[in-house]
């Protein structure tokens, strides 16, 4: 297996650091809006990865960060007259609803930042101790100049970082590339206690704190967004490293393209963000997610409405052929014979820096194959056993036929003709659509603001 690594700009030969075991971080979220589905791009790509490692025998780790205190939580909690914790678990909440919503199963733990300040503040200490950071006036700052790989996973050099460095301008600082390792408190923020009065951690030093915890000071497979290489991953390396005094931090560097619209790339700063709620209200999950997993990991997607439609017909329509075939192989033995060439087909695309465009080919390849040997049960039951194993490892529901992402639009449509029948004092008929409704488990209750709606 081979994947490319951010660091060398190489594909590799995946090797472990303990042998089958892998360690694999991803950054999360920031939680102080709702997830995009910029997030939903780069963590449905990590959770087929994860699966794809499991489907080869490794026993993967995954663990992933929540970012519950930053700059943008506090202005946004303040904004909202709320406390940042507060804002946190709004949002937390609705990160985990949408990665449930879309099958991003494969993390084995989500890590809040601030259950790990006597972690960080052993971190930043350490850094202190060994002459990489300094105090000054109650923060805590890199000197970056100190460390002498900075730049080498975002092959940029020092003098590059310094003429063009996007830095506040912060009197406390030696130099303006320098980064907060603890921030000091300021009025109104939260903070917790430290050799350096009041404050709260900086970004970066919160993820080394999270992996130093349950890895070590070295592991294998890091994963993010584009964006986050600089500064972010490039500070981590930075804190890790000089922690550490060992090399590599991490042995494989894994980043995910960017998601453009129109040709801009998507951001909040921007205004051109689409929620992963909203879109799941017009699509199904699975559509996203095979949209998604339709282009390569590493390749940028320009997100396209008539794209995710024609996904979504596309996709349909192999759930259809799923089921039909399903009904030809019944109790059928399969027959591997002709299916196993798919399978092999499906791991040497994956082995490949984990193509998933051409897994889903391979997908499409079977199906077609499978059509030809409609009389021939046993075999069309061994085509079902490869593509199970297939769409199970790419996390597509492949046996579940749905409507196209207009069930909710159809609900409403019932919910006002129920309305308006209780308005004609048509009794009958309301009660019968909330009883056809009952058993299929959508639950009417009337009440004084109106007719609410919840799901069994």
């Amino acid at each position: 297996m081979k994947v490319y690594n951010t660091l060398t700009r190489e594909k590799e030969d995946f090797v472990p650091i303990h042998k089958n075991r892998v360690n694999m971080f991803v950054c999360g979220p920031t939680v102080y809006d709702m997830p995009h589905i910029g997030h939903a791009r780069t963590y449905v790509a990590f959770d087929a990865i994860a699966r794809y490692l499991r489907y080869k025998g490794y026993q993967v780790f995954y663990l992933m960060n929540i970012t519950d205190i930053d700059d943008k939580m506090i202005q946004r909690a303040n904004e909202r007259g709320i406390a940042v914790k507060e804002l946190a678990r709004q949002y937390t909440d609705a990160f985990m609803q949408d990665m449930e919503a879309l099958g991003v199963t494969s993390v084995n733990l989500y890590a809040n930042a601030t259950d790990y300040i006597d972690e960080i503040i052993w971190q930043v200490k350490t850094l202190i101790e060994k002459g990489y950071a300094y105090e000054s006036n109650g923060s805590v700052y890199f000197e970056v100049n100190k460390f002498k790989g900075f730049g080498k996973l975002s092959r940029q050099k020092m003098d590059e970082l310094k003429a063009g460095a996007r830095v506040e301008l912060d009197e406390n600082k030696r130099n303006p590339e320098d980064f907060a390792l603890w921030k000091a408190h300021k009025e109104g923020e939260p903070w917790w206690e430290s050799p350096w009065g009041k404050g709260r951690p900086g970004w970066h030093v919160e993820d080394t704190a999270i992996t130093f915890t349950y890895f070590g000071e070295q592991y294998d497979l890091h994963g993010g967004a584009q964006d986050l290489i600089f500064p972010h991953h490039e500070s981590e390396i930075a804190i890790a490293e000089s922690i550490s005094g060992k090399e590599p931090f991490v042995k494989y560097w894994l980043h995910t393209g960017f998601l453009n619209l129109k040709g801009e790339k998507m951001s909040k700063s921007l205004g051109n963000v689409l929620t992963i709620r909203e879109m799941t209200k017009r699509y199904l999950a699975d559509t996203l997610r095979f949209y998604f997993l339709y282009t390569h990991y590493r390749s940028p997607i320009d997100f396209s409405f008539d794209d995710l439609e024609e996904t979504h017909r596309a996709l349909t329509g192999m759930k259809r052929n799923a089921q039909d075939l399903r009904e030809i192989a019944k109790s059928a033995e399969p027959d591997m014979s002709e299916a196993v060439k798919f399978r092999e087909r499906f791991i040497e695309v994956m082995d490949d820096d984990f193509n998933t465009r051409e897994a889903i080919a391979n997908l499409f390849s079977l199906f077609n194959e499978a059509n030809k040997h409609r009389d021939n049960p046993a075999l069309v039951a061994g085509y079902l056993k490869v593509a199970g194993e297939i769409a199970n490892v790419l996390g597509i529901r492949l046996f579940t036929v749905q409507s196209g992402g207009k069930e909710k639009e159809i609900l409403q449509i019932l919910l006002d003709l129920r309305e308006q029948a209780r308005e004609n004092k048509d009794w009958a008929t309301s009660d019968y659509i909330r009883d056809r409704l009952k058993e299929i488990r959508i639950i009417i209750e009337d009440t004084r603001e109106g007719q609410k709606v919840r799901w069994e």
